[in-house]
């Protein structure tokens, strides 16, 4: 071997090093693939995902799944390059810089915390709005759910106060809480009405300025919207997260308390987040979830109209969309599509 070759051997021996190094080394990315789907109407386990009792309910037929989208890396450990790559190369795959998904700094814990909250929240604004679908009474009331340490909420409010008025305003839901904290600026006092034990109080707190916009006052309360009803509705599933299976949630109960089947017997799959007044909301990896909804054996699928855009980017051979903006767009939508009637979709203009 001659002295001339001999360094540039080293060069190609330290690059592919390098490389291999490259290679093994995680990269702060998210993959979001396509997550199970689960039958709303079924019973995971052999117990039935939604009882229902203090009301009729009828027999159900086809599915009405819910979709999820599984994640990798970000708050659940960073991922190797080569996965990466591939997730770039395949279509039902979306790779995400993890800052655009979480701060910096977010552990699996504080996600999978927020999750589980975002999930009780979804089914009880679900059970609602499918009540009041269906013309069942419901009072809805909210209470606190947690208190911020140091804040002014701290020694006065307890986790489980039922909040009735804010300075003499009723209010049943955390939004109309936000709305009345709104009205005041830091340092200013709000009454809150609570009921306590059984016991009804007023208590005066001093808001502070929010940590994230000082001029916006807070109180350092997490508010937790429920309801009560002649009907008790549970809902049994482990393990998922999130707000966006609110809608297929709705339509079970609707569908388990009507004797028309919503789904019309078919195999229907969808997403997207509702509040008790049964407007749907957009929500993530929309790609991901028609994927796995298509590979399932769905048919039909419910898609948010916010996310409308960017589901025509890659729907799968064989799956109609239907567009939703309410709870009432996608019952009337899924039995239009169920007929063979034209049924709100999304469109390219």
């Amino acid at each position: 071997m001659s002295r001339r070759s001999t360094p540039q051997l080293l060069a190609l021996v330290l690059l592919a090093l390098a490389l291999v190094v490259a290679a093994l080394l995680p990269v702060p990315y998210v993959l979001l693939s396509p997550g199970p789907v689960i039958d709303v109407l079924g019973a995971p386990g052999g117990k039935p995902l939604i009882t229902i009792s203090g009301a009729p309910t009828f027999p159900t037929t086809g599915q009405l799944d819910l979709t999820t989208v599984s994640e990798t890396g970000g708050p659940y450990g960073r991922v190797p390059l080569p996965r990466v790559v591939a997730g770039w190369l395949d279509p039902s795959i979306a790779v995400v810089p993890t800052d655009l998904l979480y701060p910096p700094g977010t552990t699996s814990q504080q996600v999978e915390q927020q999750n589980t909250q975002e999930m009780m929240q979804s089914q009880d604004s679900a059970v609602v709005a499918a009540l009041r679908h269906v013309g069942v009474p419901v009072t809805l009331e909210v209470t606190v759910a947690s208190i911020q340490p140091g804040s002014p909420s701290a020694g006065h409010l307890k986790v489980g106060d039922r909040v009735t008025a804010v300075d003499g305003t009723p209010v049943g839901t955390g939004d109309q809480i936000r709305t009345a904290e709104s009205k005041h600026k830091p340092g200013q006092r709000v009454v809150f009405t609570v009921v306590r034990g059984g016991v009804t109080m007023r208590l005066t707190l001093v808001t502070a300025a929010s940590p994230v916009d000082p001029s916006v006052a807070v109180v350092g309360f997490t508010p937790s919207d429920g309801y009560t009803s002649p009907v008790t509705v549970h809902i049994q599933l482990d393990n998922i997260g999130g707000p966006s299976a609110g809608l297929m949630f709705t339509i079970g109960i609707v569908d388990k308390l009507t004797a028309v089947q919503e789904n019309g017997g078919a195999h229907v799959a969808g997403t997207g987040t509702i509040d008790a007044s049964g407007n749907v909301g957009d929500i993530g990896g929309i790609r991901q979830k028609m994927a796995g909804a298509r590979a399932d054996g769905a048919t039909i699928f419910l898609v948010p109209a916010g996310n409308c855009a960017e589901a025509l980017m890659g729907v799968p051979a064989g799956l109609q969309l239907v567009k939703v903006s309410t709870l009432d767009d996608a019952v009337t939508g899924l039995a239009a599509a169920e007929a063979g009637r034209s049924a709100p979709t999304c469109t390219s203009s």
